[in-house]
């Protein structure tokens, strides 16, 4: 199986001036393409021991801050990054022959801002999120469904539901953002954005950006 990729190819002079932009502007085109879930990520983690796990997460919200995202903090991810905060994310808009890579650190976001995204969840979404001991062993899907069916009755239709404690977002403040654009016979661009130190090594001295060989 293999795919003769796009002449048309990401320059140097094309780039926006910060990975933010950049991807503000490849996300909408592959909203506009019409991708399904273009907020969809490959989450990428590693224990104390360095021994990684990924998994698939819907992307929440992106800014100059970094990348958002939501999850059960005693999952396996939310285990992890307690370990060790360092994350990979990767768009794969295979349709676009496109990719994104970044690479940084997680960290919590506060209560109000968890909150507040909590209360636009739809509320079986908001349900499950108290009912799910996400990454656990379950004896059976009946002992999940019977654990969802006892919120429901607590909380019917129309009524807030909290936030869980346990659950909440996570910010991933980028180190590296790589732009990956297919091209004829492998040739492909890549184009990453490294963050580069203030004065005093402080973080948010701008950005450099390097070509990598395919």
């Amino acid at each position: 199986m293999r795919a003769q990729y796009r002449a048309e190819g990401l320059t140097e002079s094309e780039l926006a001036m910060s990975p933010y932009d950049q991807f503000a502007r490849w996300f909408k085109e592959a909203a506009v393409a019409g991708l399904h879930e273009p907020n969809a990520m490959v989450v990428s983690t590693a224990d104390a021991t360095g021994r990684p796990s990924s998994r698939t997460v819907l992307l929440k919200a992106f800014d100059t801050r970094g990348f958002v995202f939501f999850t059960n903090y005693s999952s396996r991810k939310g285990r992890e990054l307690a370990e060790n905060p360092y994350v990979s994310l990767l768009f794969p808009w295979h349709p676009l022959a496109r990719q994104v890579i970044v690479n940084g650190t997680a960290a919590r976001i506060g209560r109000d801002e968890t909150a507040a995204y909590f209360r636009t969840r739809p509320h079986g979404s908001q349900l499950g999120a108290w009912s799910s001991d996400q990454s656990s062993t379950v004896a059976s899907r009946a002992e999940l469904e019977r654990a969802y069916e006892k919120l429901a009755a607590r909380y019917p239709e129309g009524e807030q539901v909290p936030a869980p404690p346990h659950w909440g977002g996570y910010r991933v403040t980028s180190e590296t953002v790589e732009f990956w654009q297919g091209r004829h016979n492998r040739l492909h661009d890549r184009l990453r954005y490294v963050r580069e130190e203030g004065r005093g090594g402080r973080r948010g001295g701008g950005w450099r950006v390097e070509r990598l060989a395919p």
